[in-house]
């Protein structure tokens, strides 16, 4: 597969990127929204104990430090309905973020409307990951809509999900990521071209960029790089990521 020019608005009314609303997500959850109109927020599949959907990475002084947001568990939950446990990690993430940026030169710039989430009770996981989630495209420049498919209510697991989210909001083609797509995904490639739908693959490489500490570390929230990183984050989005045009007879392995 080749890369290909992703990022233009010609067809964006037709595309949707779907996708698990994580806690501060990675710096590829953003990059396959650059040109798009929409995202799609998939907050009606089952909550995942234990990843991404309530944690990720920082950087401080002593390296990766993971941060967690305790969430009641009950099997089988939607995301939409996972509730917070507690509030004492509020606090505790807030210190963290601030010993390990507050001396990043955009942390004063966002300190402020960071500061105001982290001083919110949150009852619903969904519900604070989508705040966070906001403020990281406004730092971004992204102006996506976010969908809920918790509103929509599709029909189906995996793909035929998928494609009913499809029907349900007009769009011809799904911008995927390589564990979906790509070789040993899940997509069932026959369903998706009876329906009628066209795939993008899209894929992140990270790049070093300026950090808060010597050295570069990867497998960050996009939190680090909005804070080192402010108007040019952006660029180092498009820059670190490409979108394919898959034709379903023609999937294979990255290489």
């Amino acid at each position: 597969m080749s890369a290909s020019s992703a990022f233009t608005r010609d067809t964006a009314d037709e595309i949707i990127v779907p996708h698990q609303p994580a806690y501060l997500p990675w710096p590829g959850f953003f990059s396959r929204l650059l040109g798009l109109d929409r995202l799609l927020v998939l907050d009606h599949v089952q909550f995942s104990r234990g990843g991404w959907q309530q944690r990720n990475y920082l950087l401080t002084a002593t390296g990766r430090q993971r941060v967690t947001v305790p969430v009641i568990h009950n099997f089988g939950q939607p995301i939409s309905a996972a509730r917070i446990s507690g509030d004492q990690w509020r606090a505790r993430h807030w210190q963290t973020i601030t010993a390990a940026y507050r001396r990043a030169p955009y942390f004063d710039q966002w300190s402020g409307p960071l500061e105001e989430i982290y001083g919110r009770t949150w009852e619903f996981l969904s519900e604070l990951n989508v705040a966070l989630i906001r403020l990281l495209m406004r730092g971004f420049g992204i102006e996506a809509e976010l969908v809920f498919s918790s509103q929509l209510q599709p029909q189906g697991q995996a793909t035929a999900m998928l494609a009913s989210l499809c029907e349900l909001t007009g769009a011809s083609t799904l911008r995927l990521g390589m564990g979906a797509a790509g070789h040993g995904g899940y997509l069932d490639w026959d369903l998706i071209s009876k329906a009628g739908i066209s795939v993008q693959v899209a894929d992140f490489g990270f790049r070093p960029y300026p950090q808060a500490f010597p050295g570069f570390t990867s497998g960050l929230s996009a939190l680090d790089l909005l804070l080192n990183c402010g108007p040019a984050a952006r660029q180092i989005l498009a820059d670190c990521g490409t979108v394919v045009p898959v034709a379903a007879e023609k999937v294979t392995a990255p290489q």
